[in-house]
């Protein structure tokens, strides 16, 4: 064992007792910064009860105006007219004191609806109504302003084009509006592309019915009045049927429009028959190959067309032109009636593949070509 001098063997302890200590002094502060960190419990249950407090505070404020609680009583006259949206009826409700948080009010609105169900008018209002009380309230059969409304006739096999044309020639609103709502408006409606701009997607939707509108009302709110009857007319089970058959709805809405342009009034189911026929028969038996050759498809790629179809008219280039393209056309090419959609639905069962029209304005049906060949170069044949 080797031996160590006295003066080094302090020199070790003293550096000893120095690394002890300094170690003590790190632990040490190293404890007051964790309990620097550690959150005081009292003052956590203090912040958790002052944020609660703030957040019931202020939802029972909402709720109150919502449920119009503890509001004094105030009647005020409110009018609104075809230029107000949501935003602005709910300005109007604020600036008229029957509400206090306008953001609240149109986020409600939102859900309810209740742009749809707001009409235009003089309405007097009090603070004793909550918003659905408000809402309700401002229908256009509870204004006491008399609104000039109009009613119209829209025939079946109109195009949107068409129908929006007699819209603003009765002054149900501009044609430029009509035309920007048609191409733009968000219809809160499945079968309705909202992503396109084109009028066409409307196309099979403006049911035609005879309409009270308002005059110089909204654009949107008449178009979408057309489209909510169409939806209405729907059949579920019917839609089920033709769904297992192979067609979705748009099929269905264009067969119909095809149906309602071609029929003669009296023969849309047999119409029907031979829309089927050539879109699901064997080539060899109707000798169409899934070519409908519909005169009506094409006339809607020529809406200026005057007189009858052409060979030359019958190359135009177009997903329109039936007897270049097979199948269906790319949208509907009118708003067909409920008689043509029911036949779409439920065509009638026959062998028919051509139908030419007769000079007593009623369609004679073939079951092949030579027959209805016949009949065309007869003088039966209202062509001739």
């Amino acid at each position: 064992m080797a031996d160590y001098k006295r003066g080094d063997t302090a020199s070790w302890d003293a550096q000893q007792v120095r690394k002890s200590e300094q170690t003590r002094q790190v632990s040490r502060k190293s404890y007051q910064r964790k309990r620097r960190k550690r959150i005081n419990p009292l003052l956590y249950l203090l912040f958790v009860l002052a944020a609660s407090a703030i957040l019931a505070s202020v939802g029972w404020l909402l709720a109150c105006d919502l449920c119009a609680f503890n509001k004094e009583y105030k009647e005020a006259t409110v009018q609104i007219t075809s230029e107000d949206t949501v935003r602005t009826v709910a300005k109007k409700l604020e600036d008229a004191g029957l509400i206090k948080y306008r953001w609240f009010f149109r986020l409600f609105a939102n859900f309810a609806n209740a742009e749809e169900k707001i009409g235009m008018g003089t309405y007097t209002l009090n603070t004793e109504m909550d918003y659905r009380a408000l809402i309700v309230g401002m229908r256009s059969a509870s204004g006491n302003m008399t609104v000039e409304t109009v009613w119209v006739t829209i025939p079946e096999g109109y195009t949107v084009s068409e129908t929006i044309e007699l819209l603003a020639k009765n002054n149900v609103s501009s044609k430029e509006d009509l035309l920007k709502a048609a191409q733009t408006y968000n219809f809160k409606y499945d079968f309705i592309d909202n992503e396109s701009e084109d009028i066409s997607r409307l196309e099979g939707y403006l049911f035609p019915d005879t309409y009270e509108f308002y005059v110089d009302g909204k654009a949107a709110d008449a178009l979408n009045k057309m489209i909510a009857t169409f939806n209405s007319k729907l059949d579920d089970d019917l839609l089920a049927q033709a769904k297992s058959r192979g067609y979705d709805l748009e099929d269905i809405v264009t067969i119909a429009s095809l149906i309602e342009k071609e029929t003669d009034g009296t023969d849309h189911g047999k119409i029907a028959s031979v829309i089927y026929n050539r879109l699901e028969g064997p080539g060899d038996k109707g000798g169409t190959y899934g070519m409908l050759q519909i005169d009506a498809a094409l006339l809607y790629a020529l809406p200026n067309h005057q007189g009858a179809i052409t060979n030359s008219d019958k190359e135009t280039a177009s997903p329109y032109n039936l007897y270049k393209n097979a199948g269906l056309p790319p949208t509907p090419i009118a708003n067909p009636g409920l008689a043509s959609i029911q036949a779409a639905l439920e065509p009638e069962s026959t062998g028919y593949y051509y139908y030419a029209l007769g000079k007593d304005h009623k369609h004679q049906f073939f079951t092949n070509y030579k027959d209805h060949l016949n009949f065309v170069n007869s003088s039966n044949y209202i062509g001739n």
